[in-house]
């Protein structure tokens, strides 16, 4: 992704290739949620191997990721945009896109999610939350614990009313009134998986009266519904569930939406070019010879269908949701991670703070991560500790 961001944004030669293709044959780039979570994901990397020093900077690259996703998309959008209005095409172009019965089709693509005002600034609050985590742990000063403090309020303005969220929120006023960080375990639940890409196909009017078929593939999301809806955590005999604080399908589903203009005018520009170079192949052939101009019209046909495929590339291992919850930690130093299902791990949380702060292991923040695929799938627990 870096190197891409670091090429011009645009390659002639890619571009016009895909309009003779399709737009799957570009190089996948990256999305913006892409992006952000890699560097989030960078950052666990880190914080598990016990390297906070190099987990800071992930998080302050994925909070720059997040600044420039609004920008960066409107400038695609107007660039895209301008590309068709100069077009010598764009009267096919317009009256393909204007057509009521590709508009229909078009709006059932949509992604049938309705919370996506909460996610219009392109922020990832599951990254902004562990933002916080991580700057009220490994504060090196008051303006750390003022950004832990900004970041978890962030993350409010999403999961409003969080208990979670606002316990968080009291460490911080704690520490910054001087007062200890107590022991305190967090559970991070990683559950399913993200929305994936499927294709549908619509026609476009008839440009041409020889061009035999004219049509365009557009990629649609299928969300994964198989899922658990949740943790129970119980730790010194209480019960804890976990709370959704970042919802992955939204944060896709408006990128997906914001998008979509991309998607539509250059697929139909792209098909347009196709229907063009069909019509004036056909045209020709057919001067020339009836029955090879009905051959040629065949093959320009088939041509077309064969590459009339939608970029359904996507990253399909990032979860559904991220979800937490907090508390004391047990004196025991045991918890108990029970799955709807009836599936219960006990987790010991002492044999890793003492592997990596043995001074003084009951004094420090532990995180526990479990990450589940579907509910058919083991779940995958990972802990380390912050402080």
């Amino acid at each position: 992704m870096d190197d891409y961001a670091q090429k011009a944004k645009v390659s002639i030669s890619r571009e016009t290739a895909a309009l003779l293709s399709n737009q799957a044959n570009l190089p996948y780039e990256g999305r913006s949620y892409d992006g952000i979570m890699l560097n989030t994901y960078e950052a666990l990397n880190y914080l598990e191997l016990g390297e906070p020093e190099k987990a800071r900077p992930e998080l302050i690259r994925a909070y720059q990721r997040q600044q420039d996703a609004v920008q960066d998309n409107q400038r695609r959008i107007e660039k895209i945009q301008q590309e068709a209005a100069a077009s010598k095409d764009k009267a096919y172009i317009d009256r393909a896109e204007r057509d009521p019965t590709f508009q229909a089709e078009i709006q059932k693509s949509l992604p049938p999610i309705n919370d996506l005002s909460a996610y219009a600034n392109y922020v990832k609050a599951f990254t902004v939350y562990l933002d916080g985590l991580f700057f009220l742990a490994d504060a090196t000063g008051p303006s750390d614990l003022e950004r832990a403090h900004k970041s978890f309020e962030r993350v409010a303005d999403f999961a409003v009313s969080d208990q979670y969220v606002g316990e968080s929120i009291a460490l911080v006023d704690d520490c910054q009134n001087g007062k200890p960080i107590p022991q305190t375990t967090f559970v991070i639940f990683e559950t399913s998986c993200a929305p994936v890409r499927n294709q549908i196909r619509i026609d476009i009017p008839i440009i041409f009266s020889n061009v035999s078929y004219v049509g365009a593939a557009f990629p649609v999301l299928r969300i994964q519904d198989y899922f658990h809806p949740g943790l129970t955590v119980v730790a010194n005999g209480v019960n804890y569930s976990t709370h959704t604080i970042a919802s992955m399908d939204s944060i896709i589903a408006l990128d997906f939406t914001n998008d979509l203009p991309i998607i539509i005018t250059k697929t139909v520009a792209a098909t347009v070019t196709k229907a063009v170079a069909a019509y004036f192949a056909n045209q020709a052939v057919g001067n020339q010879n009836d029955v090879a101009g009905f051959f040629m019209q065949v093959a320009t046909a088939a041509y077309q269908m064969s590459v009339n495929i939608a970029d359904t590339r996507t990253w399909t291992t990032l979860p559904r949701e991220f979800q937490i919850c907090c508390f004391p930690t047990p004196p025991d130093r045991k918890i108990e991670v029970c799955t709807p299902t009836g599936t219960t791990t006990v987790i010991p949380l002492s044999r890793s703070a003492q592997a990596l702060n043995p001074v003084n292991a009951g004094n420090c923040l532990n995180v526990v991560y479990v990450k589940s695929i579907s509910v058919g799938t083991p779940l995958r627990i990972t802990e380390f500790i912050l402080k």
